[in-house]
């Protein structure tokens, strides 16, 4: 069996309904504080504040600290791959996931072809 982190894209298509993400639906989540804060973000643009504070208060629980380690393993990445376009917490969720024995699981293209992630759309 296969663990995931969830980038914020992978809650996010879960959340909106995206058929890709259906075989996903009975999977424990595993996402950073800084996950969390996007998934908050695109709720209170999608619904309404007291569904996007449901959202929020659904998904704390499955947040994981991030330690000094993975934090600094996550800029190094990032600067290494300078040229692509890949956020901070996105970065910050894929080391924490090589450290820990996760997958990647995103739909983000930037990470379609690198190592250790399952890829989406």
């Amino acid at each position: 069996m296969v663990d995931y982190f969830w980038d914020s894209y992978a809650v996010i298509e879960l959340i909106s309904g995206n058929s890709g993400y259906a075989r996903f639906v009975r999977e424990p989540v595993t996402i950073s504080i800084f996950n969390l804060a996007e998934i908050y973000w695109f709720s209170l643009h999608e619904y309404n504040q007291a569904e996007a504070d449901n959202i929020y208060e659904f998904y704390k629980g499955a947040v994981v600290e991030i330690d000094d380690e993975t934090l600094k393993g996550a800029i190094k990445f990032r600067k290494e791959r300078k040229k692509k376009d890949l956020s901070y917490t996105d970065c910050i969720g894929y080391i924490y996931a090589k450290r820990n024995g996760l997958k990647f699981l995103t739909g983000d293209k930037e990470f379609e072809h690198i190592e250790n992630v399952e890829f989406v759309k």
